[in-house]
Order: structure tokens, then sequence, then C-alpha cells
């Protein structure tokens, strides 16, 4: 049961192409089938955690990879949204959120190295939170839009309000914020030693 954890990381990074692979498919039933991949790929995530806790087998390859495939998946599925509108879902818009997430993952990189832990804070929990609920509903809106089915006719009028457009724009505030706030309160790691 050791590597059973660190197996259900890796499957989530493999998953993330996938499912970008099957949701940018014309087809209904593609992208119904990769939201039922990016489910899958997300349930790992808590099933890993859960696993290495209960039989006390966190190794260091997990503490670092288990965050790393929670991005990877992450940027999978917001990398998807341009395809959807791009007007809604502005390209740049994207790259800033991926942007930041890579460079707090280079931060929390250096830090390590340099013996250091990064903090935590309230706001990034609050990011990621914020960031997955939008995702599954923008992903969600992107199968149906297309479709004849009421589900589809809501998702176009859901759409149309440019409610999505404007949740994305708090979105990258947020993210852009808890990334500053990141950088201001571990900015210690970045000092050079006081020379004696």
């Amino acid at each position: 049961m050791q590597q059973v954890p660190n197996i259900l990381t890796f499957l989530r990074i493999i998953l993330a192409p996938i499912f970008v692979l099957m949701y940018l498919q014309p087809e209904f039933v593609w992208r119904s089938l990769s939201i039922a991949i990016f489910a899958m790929a997300a349930m790992t995530d808590y099933f890993d955690g859960l696993l290495a806790r209960y039989y006390e087998v966190e190794s260091n390859t997990g503490v670092f990879l288990d965050p790393l495939a929670d991005k990877i998946l992450t940027f999978a599925g917001f990398i998807c949204l341009p395809f959807i509108d791009a007007q809604q879902f502005p390209i740049w818009a994207i790259a800033v959120i991926v942007v930041r997430d890579v460079f707090i993952t280079l931060m929390r990189v250096w830090a390590d190295k340099q013996g250091s832990m990064m903090q935590t804070r309230y706001m990034a929990k609050v990011k990621t939170f914020a960031q997955m609920i939008f995702l599954y509903l923008a992903i969600l809106l992107g199968v149906f839009i297309q479709t004849d089915i009421t589900l589809g006719e809501y998702s176009r009028y859901l759409m149309d309000t440019h409610i999505m457009k404007w949740a994305l724009y708090v979105i990258v505030a947020i993210t852009l914020y808890s990334g500053l706030e990141y950088v201001v309160h571990n900015r210690h790691i970045f000092k050079s030693p006081a020379r004696e």
C-alpha cells in the first residue's frame, strides 16, 4: 500500500492531458466522457491524501508531486476555456492564472532548497476553492452549450448574461492577490543570509 498514493498522483497527471484531448473534440459524447475523466482525476486527489494519512506512508515524493498534479489538472481545465468562448474566457486571463501558480510553485521549490517552508495563506485556500467551483461550472457549460436539450438552453442563457466572464475576472483578481500575499509573507526566502 505504500506506493498506492503516489500511483494515484501519477494517474492524475496522466489523466489531465487525456481530459484535454477528449474535451476539445466537437462530439458531445467525447466532451461528456471528458467530464467523467476530469471527475475521476479530481477524486484521486482525495483518495491519495486519505490513503497516505491512513497508512502513514507520506513521502517527500508525494509531498512534492501531489500539489504539482493538482496544478496540472487545474491548468488542463483552464486551458480548455478559451475554446468554449474566447471572448468570455480570454487567453490573457487564463495566462495570468497559470503564470501566477507556476511562479508560486517555483517559489515553493526554491524555499525547499533553502531549507525553508513557505507559509500557506488563507487566501490561497480561498483561491483554490473559488477556482475549482468556477472551473467545474465552466467546463460543464462548455459541454452542454452546443446541445439542444434543456440544459443547453440554460447554458446558453447563462453565457449570454456574461456572468461567467465577470466571474473569471473575479477569479483572476483573487488569484493575483493571493500570489502577492504569498510573495510578501514569504519574502524572507529570497534574502541572502547575513554575512558574519
